[in-house]
């Protein structure tokens, strides 16, 4: 039910991720679950995918699935746009459910709002021909802007509604319904797909590396940073491990809209210095990630270690 990054394919595969074929329907910020365990209560033919960046709320609402007994959901905590972007195929939703989402209300952070025109342009390429984003939202202003930016796509019919009931039935929702604010609802139905929206992280094979030398001699370390298109690899720190046999290191990789944290392990064999990926922190092999090793060997090479070979 909780997915790893690893479990994420591109394209993804559906059916196989949920063992059978079914409509795939998203939801983005799903708080503690209960408009997710509603959908798969009403529609249990209907493959549910949700998505949020709070772990506190992923937590909850995995308990939720599981005291419930709900086996067609999925929870990914990560970020939507890198989701929808670079890994769900194109016209492989049926409906996005956008339910209360963070209206970032100060101007300087309007950039982070989800519902831009470029999301839409995205979204109206992952949607199935007639699917449907909806959102459901307190915030006029937010609102007022999410319908504006998806007039501006040119990519929907809209339909402004009443809010459907199960979306009252929300954390957020009986919260504000207990303070009599406004709530407003819109459905987006694709009727002119944008053109391309090809992932911008692509998925590459796991690389590792062979030197000639040995770690007895490799001196103080200091931050390593390694920058490519698209994003940067920076070695943060290194350790010694405790036999004295091997160096770890400790790697972020920052990729639009994706931020992986890795550990790498540099080791002594007969044929020289391994250098490869450890299992920590499940990350996707991205261009990144393999850029984040090829950092750790270069600075090696620098304290006097030589590259024999590189591998996938």
């Amino acid at each position: 039910m909780l997915l790893r990054r690893s479990d994420l394919a591109q394209p993804l595969d559906a059916s196989a991720l949920f063992h059978r074929p079914g409509r795939l329907v998203l939801e983005i910020g799903f708080g503690d679950g209960r408009f997710l365990a509603g959908l798969a209560r009403r529609h249990p033919d209907w493959n549910l995918l949700g998505v949020e960046v709070s772990l506190a709320s992923v937590s909850r609402a995995w308990r939720r699935m599981r005291r419930e007994g709900l086996h067609t959901v999925r929870l990914f905590k990560g970020n939507a746009r890198f989701l929808v972007r670079d890994v769900l195929p194109p016209a492989s939703l049926h409906r996005v459910y956008v339910n209360f989402p963070d209206p970032w209300p100060r101007k300087r952070h309007l950039e982070n709002r989800l519902l831009q025109a470029e999301f839409f342009d995205l979204v109206s390429t992952r949607l199935e021909p007639g699917g449907t984003l909806c959102l459901t939202t307190d915030h006029e202003e937010y609102f007022d802007f999410a319908r504006e930016q998806a007039a501006g796509s040119g990519r929907f019919e809209e339909a402004v509604l009443e809010p459907p009931r199960e979306t009252l039935e929300t954390k957020y929702a009986l919260k504000w319904r207990a303070e009599a604010r406004h709530i407003q609802h819109a459905a987006w139905t694709v009727r002119d797909p944008a053109p391309g929206q090809e992932p911008r992280i692509p998925f590459e094979p796991m690389q590792h590396a062979l030197l000639a030398g040995d770690l007895s001699g490799v001196g103080t370390f200091t931050k390593q940073v390694r920058r490519f298109e698209g994003g940067a690899a920076v070695v943060t720190e290194a350790f010694r491990t405790l036999d004295g046999s091997g160096l770890l290191f400790t790697v972020v990789v920052e990729e639009p809209d994706l931020r992986q944290e890795l550990l790498v392990r540099a080791f002594e064999k007969e044929a020289g210095v391994q250098v490869g990926l450890q299992a920590f922190g499940d990350p996707i092999a991205t261009r990144g990630v393999r850029e984040g090793l090829r950092a750790v060997t270069a600075w090696l090479e620098a304290q006097g270690l030589t590259l024999v070979k590189t591998w996938i």
